[in-house]
């Protein structure tokens, strides 16, 4: 069961369908895809996608997932879950743009790595980050990551596979 968790400034909350709209909005915003790398989807398909992170994701404990609360306002989004890209778990965030510029990020990887270690045991774990997106990248670089390699997508796009140990953290 995904359990929740409290950094400095952060909550990091299960959904609650009461969350939907906050999820939804986050993953409507362009920017926000833009730098996550994925397209903006209709808005259907996320609502989807939530309601399948309460009826699928968390009964059958496939991976963590939270929403992120910053003094009782959704700033967020945050995941640990195994990845395609190597054989271990993927750090995965998103925050509303509203929240961008404020160090937030950093605690949120932060937080992710901790809890990454310390309850599921991981020694490691990857990020993947628009080679474009040089604010993401700096704050990994001052986390400790390491770059692994480049992944091209088929458009051409370019996502920097990124590595940080658990147990050494910035």
């Amino acid at each position: 069961m995904t359990p929740q968790l409290r950094t400095e400034h952060l909550e990091f909350i299960p959904y609650r369908p009461e969350d939907e709209d906050a999820f939804v909005s986050l993953l409507r915003n362009a920017d926000v895809c833009r730098w996550m790398g994925q397209d903006l989807v209709p808005e259907p398909d996320i609502r989807t996608l939530f309601r399948a992170i309460l009826t699928d994701v968390y009964p059958q404990h496939l991976f963590d997932i939270w929403g992120l609360w910053l003094d009782g306002a959704y700033a967020g989004h945050a995941e640990v879950k195994r990845t395609g890209n190597v054989d271990g778990h993927e750090l995965v965030t998103a925050l509303a743009p509203e929240f961008w510029g404020r160090g937030l990020g950093a605690e949120v990887v932060r937080g992710l790595i901790r809890y990454a270690g310390d309850e599921l045991g991981l020694k490691e774990v990857y990020g993947m980050v628009g080679a474009e997106n040089t604010p993401s990248l700096a704050m990994c670089r001052r986390l400790g990551f390491r770059h692994l390699r480049d992944v091209v997508g088929d458009d051409g796009s370019v996502t920097k596979l990124l590595a940080v140990s658990t147990t050494d953290p910035a």
